[in-house]
């Protein structure tokens, strides 16, 4: 059994913070919570982008259980999923006039992609 560095610790947690975020992205999608366009709120429903976010979420949910099981196949997956959704991230923050919905998943996957890519993160997976 591997031992799990700190920083594969800190890792899982920040993939279970971007599970919580898709999380509320669903149920914005399902027109519980309000999206906001500066300071007025809309509320919306698509039943597709639900769907799609609670993928997400139960993605990121499987994420954290591979990266605190240490599993070496959660390297990449982790890096693959911080490059797709900083690039739906940025799109949606070149589309909004609020940056209050996308900034803190396109910075928290930004650090989760830096941290990554660091020689120590890759040797405590077995890959570097």
């Amino acid at each position: 059994m591997k031992t799990r560095p700190i920083g594969v610790t800190i890792l899982a947690v920040l993939a279970a913070l971007l599970a919580i975020f898709a999380g509320y992205r669903v149920l914005q999608f399902l027109g519980l919570f309000p999206f906001w366009v500066g300071p007025i709120p809309f509320r919306s429903f698509s039943l597709f982008a639900a769907l799609m976010w609670g993928l997400m979420a139960w993605v990121y949910i499987w994420l954290t259980k591979m990266l605190l099981d240490v599993d070496p196949q959660a390297w990449m997956f982790l890096a693959v999923i911080s490059v797709f959704n900083l690039i739906l991230e940025f799109v949606t923050l070149i589309g909004t006039n609020s940056m209050q919905d996308a900034a803190v998943p396109f910075i928290l996957n930004g650090l989760i992609l830096i941290y990554v890519m660091l020689p120590g993160t890759k040797k405590a997976f077995g890959t570097g």
